[in-house]
């Protein structure tokens, strides 16, 4: 019975394998929380990732389930990184979650998945869709055609519907082009009106 106290599962911590992959974890950890400020980088290093990919299926003339996979999932991901955190739709509150009227208080947009776990989780899929191209076992014979039209044709519904979501509660996901605001107050005084 003592080993199914607390004193049990911690030598299980003190493996050596335990260890050094609790060592691995935080350098993996460490480095990914260092790209976090570097966004462009970021990006055209999974742009690359996501190229050296794509050559790869072409080259192999195979592995279209495991392509088509990664599609759905990435349409996924960017449904969630175009969705605001608490949907207007569901929720239901005494008032608008979004501003709806100039005159309503500003609500910054929050995402529902945030950019950084939205590049994470892309990355993360294109590698492990990447390993998954040298074992044959995952390479199932199909009339790859059929399956990106029907990508597409559940891409464009989904978009469709995203952007109609967008414009019904009048948000926007991106902040390009939106006015920014700097540290200094106009010289006019504090009390002026906001203009619409």
């Amino acid at each position: 019975m003592d080993g199914l106290g607390g004193g049990g599962s911690g030598s299980m911590n003190d493996s050596p394998v335990t260890q050094k992959l609790h060592q691995f974890w935080r350098i993996y950890q460490y480095y990914l929380d260092k790209t976090t400020p570097h966004a462009v980088p970021r990006w055209a290093g999974t742009l690359v990732l996501a190229l050296i990919y794509a050559i790869r299926v072409y080259f192999v003339q195979g592995f279209y389930i495991i392509t088509y996979a990664l599609g759905i999932y990435v349409l996924n991901l960017l449904i969630g990184f175009l969705s605001p955190l608490v949907d207007p739709e569901l929720e239901s509150s005494d008032g608008a979650l979004l501003p709806t009227k100039g005159s309503d208080e500003f609500k910054p947009f929050i995402r529902r998945l945030p950019e950084f776990k939205f590049w994470h989780s892309i990355t993360k899929a294109f590698c492990i869709a990447f390993v998954m191209t040298f074992f044959s076992v995952f390479d199932v014979p199909v009339f790859w055609p059929i399956l990106l039209v029907y990508w597409i044709v559940l891409f464009t519904l989904t978009m469709k519907r995203q952007i109609a979501h967008m414009i019904k509660y009048r948000y926007i996901p991106f902040s390009l082009g939106k006015q920014k605001y700097g540290g200094k107050k106009p010289a006019g005084g504090a009390g002026g009106s906001r203009a619409d």
